[in-house]
């Protein structure tokens, strides 16, 4: 029987109007106005600066360590409001002052929010929670133990995870068999059911937990399930799976259906999946689980919510580019949710639908479908949080129906994450309980149908708007990186490796590109991975062959600079358009020639895509000429010519993206380009001149060059070269800007060097910091392109207080890090470039071990060229780690014992390109905006992958000279300026422009 949703209206409304009778004269705990959090919640819901901040404070506290810490943190959120808002009555400022009075009123802080958090939460321990949960079942209602903590960030935490399950498995096994019966809690319409039900986070499960590689996350997290459904199978017990961020929802998806397609798991009768309506898929993803129920001839649990995480989703995504899977209006969520309660209900002979929601017409809308089906009262479920919704809660047991509570349990730290969202929910414009509770909306409002149109799935090529910005008449938007939870996306990256592998070894014939061909010898190019593996092989050019390449480049300087700009950036955009057309292709070659994983050859293309589209609009920009001034009788124009020939010399590291900019930069801008791969990264170097020449740009005006060190002196230093571009280590960087310096003879202009050279990043961990995201932040920075970049970080900067603890939390997550062949999608190290970088990293580790105290020595792992990643504490200022560059995964660890003290440490190197820092301090945030001296700041993020348009990226002192790459000012070093004045004035009158 299929349900018509207009026909059910009537009973939806009167329904509605019985549960709001039966809950009248009661107010959700929350809303309390007992509750010092109700003035807070009022507040936040009407100042959405304050809830930032408050919601932020909140996160912030369980970190703090004393009471002083406490209060200063609270005027850092609040200012002159702290007092105020933490009650007057504690004279907060005054005691301040003193030990005494920091004691007090940081207790009173604490025990104000806490009072807040323990409501949501059934107990600190198992132990602590025994007793909540047994009065919940004397109250007639089931409860779903939720053990708190968002992902593990190591293998020990994923294990340490996996125990606390068992232990409250075994818990409740021991505590639940004495309680009274609860027939309608221990039964419905296809069996029996457990007194015990645990929910389960499949990302604290396995801490590298990825949908890029499904298998090894499959094989992970069912070793650590296994034990827990043995368990749960003897006691009896229902696990629930619980649906987390967007891009793990097929993952987690597939894992629940493969498991429980194994022996002896197949048969297991309590397991459980729950599904959020905010997807656009979610009505798809419920058929396939249908199908499955009935081929597995089990039934499962399906809880269906609205969804907890669609703030965090929908901000994620849109930063990525990618399209969006969630609704973007509350409206077409509950519509969603409506048609998802009546296909649950028409298939209640399959599964056991279980419904969370704290919204009174969708109680009412699962009544009235039950009702309009007949169904016994037992053949489904409601499930609401500890602690919310406390009327509903009474009028849905009043009712007689069968209530889980969704029951918290765990200490206040890992807890914030989860009150945060709760208090997101509650104090969001579309909350229900907000629209009844504090806004007294009339229940004629209230129990009125959602109107919203349910739009199509996104297809698969299509993508949300990202951040972005307008360059000339086209608006910038960032090439999204590629969405590997996709499976078609995977299917494309491993098909194409497949591809690339057959071409292999081939011989890049340099006559395609170029009229003046190489004389030197072959550059055989490997893979780092496996050494014996020749990716490719081109001729060189030797320094003898410069001037023959330099004067084809002149020859066809002219034609170039003239051509009209709408042509140069048609040709830029052209490009663009092939490399998205060869993407995975590209990638690929990356993978087996640099050996880079798979997301870090994606988004080296991706980048280079952005190169080429962002330049073309910058010009684009500068065309036709902007006039200076608007006065009458003068026109002032400024004009922007090319410099002439232009040589880049580009290296391994990102061999797309990087020699990509500069080479769009200088051609977009008019000038002839001699490009110069480095010798690790020749075949990447002949594609991207080969998809500019398909693109547009004539013979001559690009030319490859392949070749070695002396190749590029020679280019360096020769009569007509105008410009340099160079990305690369310091001393080399150094010394063009001493060869360039010289004045050769016939050089009739001086040289212009545009160089990115090194960095000896840092990042500072305060004592107010998220230490999930800055143990992870820091192991992506540090050992994310094997190190490989100039941006990595190499040395991590510790506040005291949390030093120790975190090197623990470090030292396990980087032993949890997957380093294998770039080949394999389960790799996140891969080798480094060759053996001279490996013997040199190498080098340096013995350095570090004699410097300061070995942590983590993963170096002999890996095949090929690895260097797995090396963690040493114990390091000063003045030791070699603390100060050269090493470009491998080696983190240098740092003691501070202020945050001013960190600070200096920050920036006692003789380089200034990137840096990080982790703080939920205002002041210490503030500080490092203002004092912290480099190129480019990241706070609360890694310090890798900065993206064109929205992080130019470049830095100063001894780490580069010239403009930022991916920014506004940098086409212009290309560039001459020519400013035209003409005096229009003649015979008494001006034209008027």
């Amino acid at each position: 029987m299929t349900l018509d949703p207009a026909l059910l209206e009537p009973r939806i409304r009167a329904i509605g109007e019985d549960l709001a009778s039966r809950s009248s004269g009661m107010s959700p705990g929350l809303f309390d106005s007992r509750w010092w959090s109700q003035a807070a919640i009022n507040l936040a819901m009407k100042d959405p600066a304050f809830k930032a901040q408050l919601f932020r404070f909140i996160d912030v506290l369980p970190s703090l360590h004393d009471d002083a810490q406490v209060v200063r943190l609270a005027e850092e959120y609040f200012g002159e409001m702290s007092a105020h808002l933490f009650g007057a009555q504690w004279g907060l400022k005054a005691l301040a002052s003193t030990k005494l009075g920091a004691s007090l009123s940081g207790k009173a802080i604490r025990h104000q929010v806490e009072q807040m958090a323990t409501s949501f939460i059934a107990g600190a321990s198992m132990e602590q929670a025994v007793p909540a949960l047994r009065k919940l079942w004397e109250d007639g209602r089931a409860f779903s133990v939720d053990l708190l903590g968002e992902a593990s960030v190591s293998e020990r935490e994923a294990d340490g995870y996996r125990d606390r399950c068992l232990a409250a498995l075994q818990t409740l096994g021991e505590a639940c068999p004495g309680w009274s019966p609860a027939p309608l809690l221990e039964r419905d319409h296809l069996g029996p059911l457990p007194r015990v039900q645990l929910s389960i986070k499949i990302s604290a499960l396995y801490s590298q937990l990825d949908p890029i590689d499904p298998e090894s996350s499959y094989r992970a997290v069912a070793a650590r399930l296994r034990p827990l459904l043995n368990l749960a199978g003897t006691l009896p017990a229902s696990v629930i799976f619980d649906m987390e961020q967007a891009d793990t929802k097929e993952l987690i998806l597939s894992i629940f259906m493969r498991l429980f397609m194994e022996e002896p798991y197949r048969t297991f009768p309590h397991a459980g999946i729950a599904l959020q309506a905010y997807r656009t898929d979610t009505y798809d993803d419920v058929q396939r689980l249908l199908a499955w129920s009935r081929e597995r001839l089990v039934p499962v649990t399906i809880r269906l919510v609205k969804g907890a995480y669609w703030d965090s989703d929908a901000i994620r995504y849109r930063q990525r580019g990618w399209s969006m899977p969630l609704f973007e209006h509350k409206a077409q969520t509950d519509m969603n949710y409506e048609r998802l309660v009546r296909l649950l209900l028409e298939q209640s002979a399959v599964i056991r639908p279980a419904f969370g929601t704290h919204n009174l017409r969708s109680l009412a809308v699962v009544e009235a479908a039950a009702e309009a089906l007949t169904l016994p009262p037992n053949a489904w479920e409601y499930q609401m949080i500890y602690g919310m919704a406390e009327p509903f809660q009474h009028a849905m047991s009043d009712r007689g129906r069968r209530l889980r509570l969704y029951a918290p349990v765990g200490e206040l730290l890992p807890g914030m994450a989860y009150l945060v969202r709760r208090l997101l929910e509650n104090t969001s414009n579309e909350s229900f309980l907000r629209k009844e509770y504090v806004e007294s909306q009339p229940l004629s409002l209230l129990l009125s149908p959602p109107e919203a149109a349910l739009p199509s799935p996104p297809s698969s090529m299509t993508t949300a708007p990202g951040a972005s910005s307008t360059v000339g008449a086209v608006r910038f938007v960032n090439e999204p990186v590629a969405n590997f939870s996709r499976d078609d996306v995977r299917v494309a990256m491993a098909g194409a490796i497949d591809q690339v592998r057959k071409q292999l070894g081939q011989r890049l014939e340099v006559s395609k590109l170029n009229t003046h061909l190489p004389t030197g010898a072959d550059v055989r190019s490997f893979n780092p991975a496996q050494p014996e593996q020749l990716v490719g092989i081109v001729q060189s050019y030797l320094p003898a062959d410069v001037a023959g390449l330099v004067k084809v480049a002149e020859s066809h300087a002219e034609e170039w600079k003239h051509r009209a700009v709408a042509e140069r950036v048609a040709v830029m955009r052209k490009a663009a358009s092939l490399m998205r057309e060869q993407r995975w292709e590209l990638a690929a070659w990356e993978v087996f020639e640099e050996a880079k994983p798979w997301r870090e050859a994606d988004a080296d293309v991706a980048e280079a895509i952005d190169f080429l589209e962002y330049y073309a609009g910058e010009m684009e920009q500068l065309d036709p000429p902007p006039r200076l001034g608007r006065y009458p009788g003068e026109l002032n124009e400024l004009f922007w010519s090319p410099r002439g020939v232009t040589v880049v010399i580009a290296p391994w590291n990102f061999p797309l993206a990087i020699p990509a900019g500069m080479v769009a930069a200088a051609l977009v801008s008019g000038n002839p380009v001699l490009f110069k791969p480095s010798e690790r990264a020749s075949i990447i170097g002949y594609r991207l001149a080969g998809i500019l020449r398909q693109a547009g740009v004539p013979a001559g005006v690009l030319q490859y060059v392949p070749g070695g060190p002396d190749v590029g002196r020679e280019l360096v230093i020769h009569a007509s070269v105008a410009t340099i571009a160079f990305t690369g280590s310091k001393d080399v960087g150094l010394g063009m800007v001493q060869a360039a310096a010289v004045q050769q003879a016939g050089q009739k202009f001086v040289k212009r060097v545009i160089a990115e050279m090194g960095g000896k990043n840092a990042i500072i961990v305060d004592d107010t910091a998220d230490l999930d995201e800055a143990v992870t932040g820091v192991v992506q920075s540090c050992t994310g392109y094997a190190g490989q970049k100039c941006s990595a970080c190499s040395r991590v900067i510790l506040m005291d207080s949390i030093h120790d603890a975190f090197i623990q939390r470090l030292a396990d997550a980087v032993m949890s890090l997957r380093i294998g062949a770039a080949e394999d999608p389960a790799t996140q190290v891969g080798p480094v470039i060759d053996g001279r970088a490996q013997k040199r990293i190498r080098e340096y580790l013995e350095i570090g071990r004699r410097e300061g105290r070995v942590v983590v020595d993963r170096s002999m792992e890996g095949p090929g060229y690895a260097v797995g990643p090396v963690v040493i504490a114990g390091i000063e200022p003045t030791h070699r780690l603390a100060q050269e560059e090493i470009f491998g995964p080696v983190l240098a660890v740092m003691r501070a014992s202020s945050f001013e003290q960190a600070l200096r440490l920050a920036n006692g190197t003789t380089y200034a390109l990137t840096g990080g820092l982790y703080s939920r301090s205002p002041r210490h945030i503030e500080l490092a905006r203002q004092a912290f001296d480099v190129g480019n700041l990241y706070i609360n993020r890694s310090t890798t992958g900065a993206l064109v348009g929205r992080q130019p990226f470049g830095g100063h002192r001894l780490s580069g000279i010239g403009a930022k790459a991916g920014g506004e000012e940098y086409l212009k070093q290309f560039m001459v300026a020519r400013v035209v004045s003409e005096q229009t004035l003649r015979r008494g009158f001006a034209p008027t422009l």
